[in-house]
């Protein structure tokens, strides 16, 4: 062996035989064995990270886009009585990232038939202003929103209908307690209304929670003449809203106040952000814990291969080459388990959903149902960042769990290996 062929770094020589000392023979059996588990926990542990980090950003995405898609970005309430909503709402439009501002009135109420009831939000809005609303108008199951402000019906969440055992064309009773006002108080409303539309957003609560009703029945009905609850404002960007929120105050007058979805769902979005911190902490656990199988895996094959250390030495091999040989043979397991693992975690994250409904039926039980996890569907959303990063992570950790082994075969001395061998 010539010497510039063993001092060359990573020359042939060196792959050759790091290679093969990961190839099993019956005496190594065991070390092949160790070295067969690390690249299994690297693997698992780098697409478990991907996995589990996708469904979270796509579990918050998905919850994000549906909060959001049903309610305004900024929410403009009166001082007083709005009854000056049409003028501030026009006003509030001509704000540059502004997208609609819609008229609302809101109120709680207990919706039946002769065989079930329920409570369930009403929102008053206008025939154009609900269609603008995708998440809404896109979504229509049953029947249609045409003629909505014309011929007063409701549009029905599907999990309510459900529930109600109702259909586009069956009236339902709708009741209140903020009645008109008599000598004895406050008397509840009640009245039938014919079922419009029936949609379908996929977050459960949504669609088993609320019904919408043209803004001027809303108005008759809570007894509210020409006054709305509140004014949402949709915005083309939700991020923008810290900039957005004082140019709609100045443009609505000094008689509104504004809040915005980050105040409004700020312990939720907060609690989520935690969790998924939490869990890549807990779950980067299994990578560190398949590197040091690694690092275990290559102290055992030095002390293995000592008589073969010593005897490359003695033919020209310098410290540095015998170095880089174990350091080839535990980067190879790290870096292998680590492309095995993104593209498990690829590929599982792509068919989330089938995967699911196969465990489901295996299982003969509901995972994930919508009732406690809002979504009718589990979500998958990779962010080439933090996939990325794990992949990095993955390979930072399996190279340095290299290092200290190969420094060891590197100082091994060659007279002592072969004398006590």
């Amino acid at each position: 062996m010539s010497s510039a062929t063993s001092t060359r770094a990573f020359a042939p020589f060196e792959w050759m035989v790091a290679l093969r000392y990961l190839r099993a023979r019956r005496k190594e059996g065991f070390i092949s064995v160790i070295a067969g588990f690390s690249f299994i926990g690297i693997m698992l542990g780098v697409a478990t990270l991907i996995i589990v980090m996708a469904v979270m950003n796509g579990f918050r995405q998905e919850l994000f886009d549906k909060m959001l898609g049903l309610n305004g970005h900024v929410v403009v309430h009166s001082l007083g009585e709005f009854t000056d909503y049409d003028e501030v709402a026009n006003r509030v439009r001509k704000v540059e990232g502004v997208k609609y501002a819609l008229p609302l009135v809101e109120g709680q109420v207990l919706i039946s038939t002769p065989y079930t009831s329920s409570g369930a939000l009403v929102r008053g809005l206008r025939e154009a202003d609900l269609k603008s609303l995708k998440s809404i108008s896109s979504n229509i199951r049953f029947g249609t929103l045409d003629g909505f402000d014309d011929n007063p019906g409701l549009a029905l969440g599907s999990r309510m209908a459900n529930s109600l055992n109702v259909k586009v064309g069956d009236e339902v009773s709708i009741l209140t307690p903020r009645g008109p006002s008599t000598a004895l108080g406050t008397a509840p409303r009640v009245k039938r209304y014919p079922v419009a539309a029936i949609f379908e957003i996929g977050m459960s609560e949504y669609d088993a929670s609320i019904l919408f009703m043209p803004l001027k029945e809303a108005q008759r009905y809570f007894s509210q003449p020409d006054k709305v609850t509140v004014l949402e404002v949709v915005l083309d960007s939700p991020d923008e809203v810290a900039d957005l929120a004082p140019k709609i105050i100045t443009a609505g007058g000094p008689t509104i106040y504004v809040s915005d979805w980050r105040q409004r769902n700020a312990t939720f979005f907060t609690a989520l952000q935690v969790e998924r911190n939490v869990m890549f902490l807990i779950l980067a656990l299994i990578v560190l814990v398949a590197a040091l199988n690694i690092i275990s895996g290559l102290i055992m094959l030095v002390k293995d291969k000592g008589r073969d250390i010593a005897i490359l030495r003695t033919i020209g091999a310098t410290r540095g080459a015998v170095m880089r040989i174990f350091f080839i043979a535990g980067a190879s397991i790290g870096v292998v388990g680590t492309v095995a693992g993104f593209a498990l975690g690829v590929l599982v994250c792509l068919n989330i959903d089938r995967i699911r409904g196969v465990i489901a039926w295996l299982t003969d039980t509901e995972l994930f149902p919508a009732e406690l996890y809002y979504l009718s569907q589990l979500p998958a959303d990779m962010d080439s960042g933090e996939t990325g990063t794990v992949v990095i992570m993955a390979l930072v950790l399996s190279v340095l769990a290299t290092v200290y082994p190969s420094w060891r075969a590197s100082r091994l001395d060659p007279v002592e290996a072969l004398r006590y061998e």
